[in-house]
């Protein structure tokens, strides 16, 4: 998720529900498409469709990509960040609930120190003054974060999911619902190409590399490394609109990617020392 996607959001000029189209459809069916392409066994993924583990995988990306569009649109966008900044947390306490998977204290401190970053970088400017509006936003932000944290612990879990075809379905439910509603007359309203770079390339891509990696480390780990796209969003947006980020951002950004840094370098050589002893 480390890419100029809100540059292109900001660039396409389009309603909250022709963005959901556009995305869905396009995240959805590069990734049947990636299916179709690389499945041995499309029979058996087919079954697999019926489990309880792909069908929370497909509702969760169905949730994830219809809330962050809607909230964007009703709500500053900081009070939105803000709850889609508990991806971590989410991850870490879903992961020892459901499963047993005990977090570290140094991830809990990587946790509070970025999520504390997050806090100064977005809420700049008064735009975290609660009201209605915002409460609303927070609160899709939070339905995000859930969403996204219960995708990344299922997938860690559950190797055998066909990984393209469950996030593939669950794009293509919330993409063809933003097409019903906004109508396909009205689809081509805006700068298509600018969304279409999004729902074609950034997306795809993006979503594929944050649930691979969900299989390979904790996903309070995915989450942490999430939460970079939202201080290089705006980093992104200056580079390609001019709309330069405060003073208050980009020492709020600094913490967090600071903090990962560490956090991941640490992590790195306690798991260098584990494979070299371990009896320890």
């Amino acid at each position: 998720m480390l890419t100029p996607d809100a540059l292109f959001i900001r660039l396409s000029g389009m309603s909250t529900f022709q963005m959901l189209g556009w995305r869905g459809l396009g995240l959805g069916l590069i990734f049947i498409l990636a299916w179709v392409l690389t499945s041995r066994d499309r029979q058996s993924d087919f079954a697999m469709l019926g489990s309880g583990a792909a069908i929370v995988v497909i509702v969760c990306q169905a949730i994830n990509t219809t809330l962050f569009p809607m909230g964007i649109a009703i709500a500053p966008v900081a009070t939105v960040l803000l709850g889609v900044a508990t991806v971590p947390v989410w991850s870490a306490l879903l992961a020892q609930w459901l499963y047993g998977e005990i977090t570290s204290r140094v991830t809990w401190i990587a946790i509070g120190l970025v999520i504390a970053g997050l806090t100064v970088a977005v809420t700049d400017k008064g735009e975290a003054a609660l009201d209605a509006n915002a409460l609303a936003g927070a609160a899709c932000g939070l339905g995000v974060a859930f969403a996204l944290a219960l995708t990344f612990v299922t997938m860690r879990h559950h190797a055998t999911l066909p990984l393209f075809l469950v996030i593939g379905l669950g794009s293509l439910t919330s993409g063809t619902s933003g097409l019903l509603i906004v109508g396909p007359a009205q689809m081509t309203d805006g700068t298509v190409w600018a969304i279409l770079v999004c729902a074609l390339l950034i997306l795809p891509l993006s979503f594929f590399a944050l649930n691979e990696a969900s299989r390979h480390t904790a996903a309070a780990n995915v989450s942490l490394l999430l939460l970079l796209e939202t201080v290089l969003a705006p980093l992104w947006v200056w580079l390609g609109t001019g709309e330069a980020p405060s003073r208050r951002m980009m020492a709020g950004g600094a913490v967090v990617v600071v903090t990962l840094a560490v956090y991941v370098l640490a992590t790195r050589r306690t798991q260098s020392r584990t494979r070299r002893n371990p009896a320890e």
